[in-house]
């Protein structure tokens, strides 16, 4: 057997190897990239339906006559802002991420004020559609909570795949990038005010 074929065996079969694992580290990326995705299709999905929600409170709160115009007026306007702030999944970018918060966080806002200001309105707090509504808008608020966690899993998931030596290096030569969490509202971590009333 000739004496440089050893050498060329080894190294061949070293070259497969990292090949091998080259392959399996830039599969497993984008397996973990998709699933992050998807689950941010599942956030927007979940806001989606609180739009759609807010939508058909607003309807019932119109038909109260003597309800106050600048709060609802308040609310259409946010959620207007709102769902005309989304994000590609293929764009998730911290600076897209910001902006889709904060026009979220500013329905959340408005849509508290109007339910606040509803308390005034007993025939409202009466109205079986307005109870209903209400009621599906909390239990959307849960949803929404737990796909944003299940999110960040995600991306938890993918970022340390792609952040830990020596796959770092390997996801920069593949073109896989961080990708954003999504972070609590800014003041959150302040307990809010609560004055209670006594008559």
């Amino acid at each position: 057997m000739k004496k440089w074929l050893i050498p060329l065996i080894v190294i061949l079969i070293l070259g497969f190897g990292a090949y091998q694992w080259a392959v399996g580290f830039n599969n497993t990326a984008v397996e973990y990239e998709a699933n992050a995705k998807t689950a941010w299709s599942n956030v927007e999905s979940s806001y989606q339906r609180r739009n759609d929600l807010i939508g058909n409170l607003i309807k019932t709160v119109q038909g109260a006559a003597d309800f106050e115009r600048t709060t609802l007026r308040e609310v259409i306007e946010a959620r207007a802002k709102a769902t005309s702030t989304t994000i590609d999944a293929g764009n998730l970018t911290a600076e897209n991420m910001a902006q889709f918060q904060q026009a979220q966080t500013g329905l959340s806002g408005a849509l508290s004020k109007l339910l606040v200001s509803v308390e005034r309105y007993p025939e409202l707090k009466a109205n079986q559609n307005f109870l209903e509504l209400q009621s599906q808008l909390e239990g959307t608020e849960n949803r929404i909570n737990v796909a944003r966690d299940r999110y960040n899993e995600k991306v938890n998931i993918y970022d340390i795949h792609t952040t830990k030596f020596p796959g770092k290096i390997l996801a920069g030569w593949f073109g896989f990038e961080d990708m954003p969490r999504y972070k609590a509202d800014p003041g959150s971590e302040n307990a809010p005010d609560v004055n209670f009333e006594f008559n």
